[in-house]
């Protein structure tokens, strides 16, 4: 082969697709909902540190804990919702068991090609789950809503930011809001929390769909 015949050789592409411990391999680009395991998001969000990893006790405040939280303040800050809507907010964060935690000004560096591969996996997991690709207008800004308010909770309670300054970022926390415990679980814990939440709602979805 002549050298510009190598030269004009097309590289291979990259992979984008992660294995998973359960053995399927996701598709970074076009995910199929198929490929997705709730066995493999509980053992992921289990493991991926919020807030850098940046904040107090022996374990990492992690995802999965953080997801079990937002659907517990969800639930009270929404007392009448769904089983379906309550376990949209369980999953809220689902995606970052393949993309990681980012902080949200190294979101906003990396600008919208997080967000629509982010978006991308979320219709993949609502699919498998038996929920709408998107959430309504409505349902996304409660879970927003209760999303702010862990973020308070976690905010002042472990990750060291004085209660003026979590409301100036995360607003003020709702009402009842002072009985929710953030301190750090093993990761196992947290893994087995998020999971049992996740059995109770599904069940519940799957037998009011059948």
């Amino acid at each position: 082969m002549s050298g510009s015949q190598g030269a004009h050789r097309r590289a291979p592409a990259p992979r984008a697709w992660q294995r998973m411990l359960s053995g399927r391999r996701l598709d970074l680009l076009d995910p199929s909902p198929l490929d997705v395991e709730i066995d493999d998001i509980a053992h992921g969000l289990a493991r991926v540190a919020r807030w850098n990893g940046q904040t107090l006790g022996d374990y990492p405040f992690s995802v999965a804990q953080h997801s079990v939280l937002v659907e517990d303040l969800f639930r009270l800050m929404r007392p009448h919702s769904t089983d379906a809507e309550l376990l949209a907010a369980l999953l809220h964060d689902a995606p970052e068991y393949v993309v990681g935690d980012m902080i949200s000004p190294f979101k906003a560096v990396i600008g919208d090609d997080y967000k629509q591969v982010e978006k991308r996996l979320m219709r993949a997991i609502h699919l498998r789950f038996s929920l709408p690709a998107e959430n309504p207008p409505g349902l996304e800004q409660a879970i927003k809503k209760a999303d702010h308010a862990s973020a308070y909770i976690e905010a002042t309670q472990v990750a060291g930011f004085s209660v003026e300054e979590a409301r100036k970022l995360f607003g003020p926390p709702p009402p009842g809001f002072d009985r929710f415990d953030a301190a750090p679980l093993p990761t196992d814990e947290a893994k087995n929390r998020f999971l049992s939440r996740f059995k109770i709602l599904e069940d519940r979805v799957q037998r009011k769909a059948g």
